[in-house]
């Protein structure tokens, strides 16, 4: 299996926790992963310190980009990342990335990942939604992005706000086509 180059953005809506497991979840893949690099938006930094209560997106092993470094690799097509995963993406940052408006990394590299025709995932957070909110996210799904609300499911019984959190983010691994063990509905039942 050919190892993937994965793009991960930080903006900051509600939902750290999601953010968290998920670079948990990649730190654990390094198998499947050849480079994972992360963006996060100055408002991720406080959401994470204060829904967390800590400052541990430093403490991971990858590869951290300035919101404003326009050179990083994935700020263009050639760097041949395959896929982007916003998490968790504001609809502040939707409606840029579905208007084309490339104002920072982050909405740069979805840019580049949709001319591109590579996989961008959304985990949008924001409820009840406007339609704005909902115009922005078909713009998105008819320019080939997908759109994965952290809406948790509960058939897994999730005992603790990771496990929960977990039921969205072992989706988004799925959606990027990594291989990870997850629940299953009606082969883990």
């Amino acid at each position: 299996m050919q190892k993937k180059k994965i793009i991960v953005a930080i903006t900051g809506a509600s939902g750290s926790i999601y953010a968290k497991v998920l670079l948990d979840k990649l730190s654990l893949l390094h198998d499947q992963l050849e480079a994972v690099g992360v963006v996060m938006s100055d408002n991720a930094k406080d959401v994470w310190q204060y829904e967390l209560g800590n400052t541990s997106y430093n403490d991971y092993d990858f590869t951290f980009y300035s919101k404003t470094d326009f050179m990083a690799p994935f700020a263009s097509g050639s760097a041949q990342y395959e896929s982007m995963v916003v998490c968790p993406c504001s609809m502040g940052t939707l409606a840029r990335i579905a208007t084309g408006t490339s104002s920072d990394l982050t909405t740069r590299a979805a840019d580049v990942i949709l001319k591109e025709r590579r996989k961008l995932v959304l985990v949008t957070r924001e409820t009840p939604l406007n339609a704005i909110h909902i115009q922005n996210m078909l713009t998105v799904t008819q320019a080939g992005g997908i759109i994965c609300p952290a809406s948790p499911s509960f058939y897994s019984r999730p005992k603790t706000m990771e496990e929960l959190a977990a039921t969205v983010v072992d989706r988004v691994l799925s959606l990027l086509d990594l291989k990870i063990d997850s629940f299953r509905w009606g082969e883990n039942s």
